[in-house]
C-alpha cells in the first residue's frame, strides 16, 4: 500500500521521478559488491537524466551500450518518461479502500 505523507516539507516530497532503462549492477561499478549505490560515479554517468528531472522536459532521449554478462554489446535507444507527481491532496480518493479489492483489505 502506497502511504501519503502530507506532513514533509514541500521540499522533501518527490515531485518527478523517472525508470531507467538499466537496473544498476556491481559489474558495470554503479554498485559495490555489497550493493550499496556509488553515488559519485551515478552523479557523473547519468547527469543528463538528473538534469532532466530538474528541467521542464517530459521525457528524455537516451542512446546508450549495454554490456551484457557475456561481454556482448548493443546500443539501446529509447525516451525516457519524466513522470510528475500530484499534490498530496490528489491521491487522497485512491488510497480510500473501495468495491472488490476492500474485501481482502479488512473492508468488510
Amino acid at each position: 500500500m502506497v502511504r501519503v505523507n502530507a506532513t514533509l516539507p514541500e521540499k522533501a516530497r518527490i515531485a518527478k521521478f523517472l525508470l531507467l532503462y538499466k537496473e544498476l549492477d556491481a559489474d558495470d561499478e554503479e554498485l559495490t559488491r555489497t550493493k550499496k549505490i556509488r553515488r559519485k560515479f551515478i552523479n557523473q554517468k547519468y547527469v543528463r537524466e538528473i538534469a532532466a528531472l530538474y528541467s521542464d522536459a517530459a521525457e528524455l532521449p537516451i542512446e546508450t551500450i549495454i554490456r551484457y554478462q557475456d561481454g556482448k554489446t548493443a546500443t539501446l535507444r529509447t525516451n525516457l518518461i519524466i513522470r510528475a507527481m500530484k499534490p498530496a491532496e490528489a491521491y487522497q480518493d485512491l488510497l480510500k479502500k473501495k468495491g472488490f479489492w476492500a474485501r481482502f483489505k479488512g473492508g468488510m
